[in-house]
């Protein structure tokens, strides 16, 4: 039998919870490590306080996207934006800027590491990309410019073929493009979702035509001679997966198994338009059944108004039946990443909750 090489799944992933003080250098720390990708989103206050806000090493500590919007990145770099102003050893350091750090709102960071470094050059494509990555965990993040015309490709840094691939335009208006294995029977390459929307899976090939374990080969639906940035995911056992479930309508509802016990699940509906994507933690939600939920695709506050989920030693099950996560015949993808393994490299158990 092999073992995962990942035995403590937050040396790689991990969530933080702070609250807010206004100030203009506010640590977040308990991350474990110096994160290089911070998603942050505000849990509380009024409605429209906090945008999701993604920050990372490549494009720099204050450069800002929101996945609930379509708008181009702003630079909110100390002191006149006031946003995240440094990567540190432990977690992160915030200015004043009130989608990460309102007075008084609780927020949660959900963080990754990749290596620590801006990135460097990756000449495996057709086009030059700037890529810092963790082979081990299986996430990269890449940044490059697109070329003048499609079919060109960039490399990707995991030596694997990603999983899910997230996209964004930088310098111009546009939607984020989520690309994942199990959308349909031809895979990545197939068509997307687009993370600011509530729509379901749009078939297009023209999206990424090629994907494989150096490069991403570019399609027509990405915009000429802009700046991109792409989070790539790869499956390591005992650490993440990134599948789809078909939803049985039941408060008894379908098991996921995914081998290690969840630490962070994401889910979107594919099969049909009109449903948020949704996100559920081990570290908002310390014990079963767990329904504390926050929108990706949306500013609003933390909902808890259904028991969606219980988190097992391996995998997670559904427990409503809400045409959100569980619609009896409904197609849903998932992303999720461990808390633990079943079985560690020094063969010990998980536990359940």
């Amino acid at each position: 039998m092999a073992y995962t090489t990942i035995n403590k799944g937050s040396d790689y992933f991990n969530t933080v919870l702070y609250t807010g003080d206004g100030s203009t250098n506010h640590p977040v720390t308990g991350v474990g490590f110096q994160p290089d990708l911070v998603w942050t989103k505000g849990r509380s206050g009024s409605y429209g306080i906090s945008n999701n806000k993604l920050v990372d090493v490549v494009r720099g500590a204050g450069q800002t996207l929101h996945s609930n919007l379509t708008d181009s990145e702003l630079d909110q770099s100390a002191p006149t934006g006031g946003s995240t102003i440094s990567f540190d050893a432990d977690g992160f350091t915030l200015g004043s800027n009130t989608n990460s750090n309102a007075s008084g709102t609780t927020f949660v960071a959900w963080n990754w590491l990749a290596n620590n470094t801006s990135g460097s050059s990756n000449t495996d494509g057709s086009i030059t990309s700037t890529v810092s990555v963790n082979t081990t965990a299986g996430f990269s993040i890449v940044k490059f410019t697109s070329g003048a015309s499609a079919g060109f490709s960039v490399g990707h840094g995991l030596g694997t073929t990603p999983s899910v691939i997230i996209q964004k335009t930088r310098n111009s208006t546009g939607g984020w493009l989520f690309c994942h294995k199990d959308m349909s029977a031809s895979g990545i390459t197939s068509g997307y979702l687009q993370l600011q929307t509530t729509d379901g899976f749009t078939s297009n090939a023209n999206v990424f035509t090629n994907v494989n374990n150096s490069t991403v080969t570019q399609g027509s639906v990405i915009s000429n001679n802009f700046e991109q940035i792409m989070y790539c995911f790869a499956e390591v056992k005992g650490f993440s997966k990134f599948g789809s479930y078909v939803g049985n309508g039941s408060a008894d509802g379908t098991f996921v198994y995914t081998g290690f016990k969840p630490a962070f699940v994401l889910i979107k509906k594919s099969s049909a338009s009109g449903d948020n994507w949704h996100m559920w933690d081990s570290t908002r939600d310390t014990f079963n059944v767990v329904n504390k939920r926050l929108v990706p695709n949306d500013s609003v506050q933390e909902y808890s108004d259904f028991n969606v989920l219980d988190f097992c030693s391996n995998g997670f099950k559904l427990r409503d039946g809400s045409t959100y996560w569980n619609q009896s015949g409904g197609t849903f993808i998932y992303m999720c990443f461990a808390e633990n393994p079943i079985v560690t490299s020094t063969k010990l158990p998980a536990t359940a909750r």
